[in-house]
């Protein structure tokens, strides 16, 4: 897979003769809806189509085994396909082996090293009966390598049956999924979420949920509800129980606690309810996460951040989730939401008191708009990358890049002369970010939030990791 950025003159029919690739292939991968409007600066993902394969309509699992000479079961194994005969419009497929033509002077085992591999998965791959008899002009099957296995959790608020339909069609990309949210009350019982849909999705797929706990009420985060039940052996026992019904009922896989504004004097009663929860989750063989503040540094202050022990988490629970966004949130002035130097930052905190194998890294799905001059007291309007770019062809704008925060953003002067800054993510941002993920050798990575189109983020997730099913 490449990644393209638009420049002035470019066309689809352009782009895809220098890469070689397909154009129906590129428009249904980034999901374009106009292929003839391209905005300069726009990030294109390019599949290599000797390696990938981007579902056509009228596609099955069987056509493209037979078009590529494989398996069903080479494509299943290799893209984490749960149901062979349930495939998406635009989903991007590995294939399990890429051409290679033999040049003269070349041996398997030159071929096996410039690839990575070994000489006898090249003798498997083609049945070849004598290595030593190669020809020049001759096309060997090369298999795929490996890519290295991540675990992926994503939440979700849309759990009816929009949310059922997206986690189907992402359900090869997922290890966990959140479905947001439960929320505790004050006498240790817990509100109630209409999620089976979501979770027969999940099912389906092989991906375990999480049921996710919050100290939600009447619209925020509530550190005086949080207060109430952490300061009390007697509740904080009761709200486990009740969890713990509720996971057993609704078949959830464990549990992903995200309490939020925790006073800062409850800090080792929250470290003691996780204690708690693990005592009661573990022996029933159910997970334990929890959700994090992006901290760089013990002693930061404020009220997001002080009761969230990195240390006591990194020793109590399964893993964590580092909520590495938001620096450009909705209330604040524009920013990148997501800018990598500073989620770096946090990183480089994190990995001295949290095992790097328990840590997941946060990433938006989302896109930010602002008025300027910030005013303060008014909210950004928080939509999808892919509006974001709709929007910078609408108004002729070209999109730009920061490159100390990693980040895709415009500006445009509206109709009533009133000018807009916008940030968001896109293919060059998230790849940063995932390698971000492998050069940190983190457990995964974490979104917020699925039933925002961002059709290139699966894409390029598929093309840089193998997903760990449970």
């Amino acid at each position: 897979m490449r990644i393209h950025v638009v420049q002035q003159g470019d066309s689809i029919w352009r782009i895809a003769q220098i890469y070689g690739s397909s154009i129906n292939q590129i428009i249904l991968v980034n999901q374009l809806d106009n292929p003839n409007r391209l905005v300069i600066g726009q990030a294109l993902v390019i599949p290599e189509t000797s390696r990938e394969y981007v579902v056509q309509p009228g596609d099955s699992l069987w056509s493209i085994a037979q078009s590529y000479g494989v398996s069903i079961n080479e494509l299943v194994e290799i893209n984490n396909i749960a149901n062979p005969s349930l495939i998406y419009i635009g989903k991007l497929l590995e294939l399990p082996y890429f051409p290679h033509i033999i040049q003269s002077g070349e041996t398997l085992w030159s071929i096996a090293q410039s690839y990575g591999i070994t000489v006898s998965e090249i003798v498997r791959a083609n049945n070849i009966s004598d290595p030593s008899l190669l020809y020049s002009g001759d096309t060997l099957r090369i298999p795929a390598p490996l890519q290295p296995v991540t675990e992926v959790n994503a939440y979700i608020s849309q759990v009816g049956e929009q949310g059922r339909q997206e986690v189907l069609a992402l359900g090869g990309d997922l290890t966990y999924l959140s479905p947001f949210t439960y929320s505790m009350r004050a006498d240790g019982s817990i509100t109630e979420l209409e999620e089976l849909p979501v979770l027969e999705a999940a099912d389906a797929n092989n991906i375990a949920p999480l049921l996710v706990l919050t100290n939600f009420s009447q619209g925020e985060f509530s550190s005086d509800l949080a207060a109430t039940i952490l300061r009390s052996t007697e509740l904080k026992e009761s709200l486990i129980t009740n969890l713990l019904q509720t996971v057993n009922r609704k078949g959830y896989a464990g549990i992903n606690i995200d309490l939020e504004y925790v006073y800062p004097e409850d800090r080792e009663n929250y470290n003691d309810f996780l204690r708690r929860i693990v005592d009661r989750f573990h022996p029933e063989g159910l997970i334990v996460s929890t959700a994090l503040a992006p901290k760089d540094s013990g002693d930061q202050s404020g009220l997001l951040y002080e009761a969230h022990d990195y240390q006591a988490h990194g020793e109590i629970v399964d893993f964590v989730v580092l909520m590495t966004y938001e620096w450009g949130y909705a209330g604040g002035e524009p920013w990148a939401i997501a800018p990598i130097n500073e989620v770096r930052e946090v990183l480089d905190y994190a990995v001295t008191v949290i095992p790097r194998d328990k840590i997941i890294m946060g990433i938006p799905l989302y896109a930010r708009e602002w008025e300027v001059p910030w005013i303060e007291g008014t909210t950004a309007r928080t939509f999808s990358p892919k509006d974001a770019v709709q929007l910078a062809a609408e108004h002729g704008v070209d999109i730009q890049y920061d490159e100390q925060y990693q980040s895709p953003f415009f500006t445009y002067i509206d109709d009533n002369g009133q000018r807009h800054e916008v940030w968001f993510e896109d293919a060059r941002s998230v790849q940063v970010k995932f390698d971000t993920i492998k050069n940190y050798g983190l457990r995964g990575a974490g979104y917020w939030a699925l039933g925002i189109p961002f059709p290139q983020n699966w894409a390029i997730l598929q093309n840089n990791f193998r997903i760990r099913k449970l």
